[in-house]
């Protein structure tokens, strides 16, 4: 085990994008990470098209990673309308697939949810308009629900919060400002900061920026597989 002071080590990565039709692997990397952490965390995009043989694949490197996983899914694992297989999947496997739910792993809780789109402080969007903005606005306001909802589940002193979407402006940085209302929700922030909330990780945002905070002074990270982290690595090291 790799606890420092009491706290769990956690490697947190997001948008694998596993693939059936490539010869990759990641039964390396989380080997490696077994090494190095208490807890993986997977932070969406566990898949490239949402197929269950994407999650089969997925599912069979897992077994090279000798520590619990949590994860949530992205929007890329809802492409193909298999997310409820892709879910059975990664759950046989051992997963701990959160969506809207909390699991505790030695003394931590982990809170998970999707998150969606929206748009950040003052430029989010509305619920004004055409059927279509207000069914956009209303997922929003649903996946900030459902991430409020896992938050009440939480009896542990100690809070890690995995999304995929963006809580934040800060960590999606580097990335077309034209898409920013496509990358998160500042409504994630608002519900996060209702809470005592240690840190949370996201992906989604390839091209972003590692580090942020939210209004409350929750830390952020995106742990996106391509975005610069400290470590060097696809994934981050946190110490929670």
């Amino acid at each position: 085990m790799n606890k420092t002071n009491g706290k769990l080590t956690v490697a947190a990565v997001a948008d694998l994008h596993v693939r059936e039709d490539t010869a990759s692997s990641y039964r390396d990397l989380f080997s490696e990470i077994s090494g190095a952490a208490d807890v993986l965390v997977i932070a969406g995009d566990l898949t490239d098209l949402g197929k269950p043989k994407e999650a089969e694949l997925l599912a069979a490197d897992l077994r090279s990673c000798a520590v619990p996983v949590v994860a949530v899914l992205g929007n890329h694992d809802h492409e193909s309308g298999f997310a409820d297989d892709v879910c059975s999947i990664l759950l046989e496997a051992g997963v701990h697939l959160l969506n809207g739910q909390a699991t505790e792993i030695d003394g931590v809780g982990f809170v998970g949810a999707k998150g969606f789109a929206g748009g950040f402080g003052r430029y989010m969007l509305s619920s004004f308009g055409e059927a279509a903005i207000k069914a956009m606005v209303a997922e929003s306001v649903d996946e900030a629900m459902r991430l409020e909802n896992a938050m009440r589940q939480v009896r542990a002193q100690r809070a890690l919060v995995v999304l995929h979407y963006a809580p934040i402006a800060e960590t999606v940085i580097g990335e077309p400002p034209e898409i920013y209302p496509f990358l998160g929700s500042s409504r994630l922030a608002e519900t996060i900061d209702r809470f005592h909330v240690d840190a949370v990780v996201h992906g989604h945002a390839h091209r972003g920026t590692y580090e942020g905070r939210t209004p409350g002074g929750a830390p952020v990270f995106n742990v996106a597989a391509d975005v610069e982290k400290p470590t060097g690595k696809p994934y981050a090291l946190l110490q929670v």
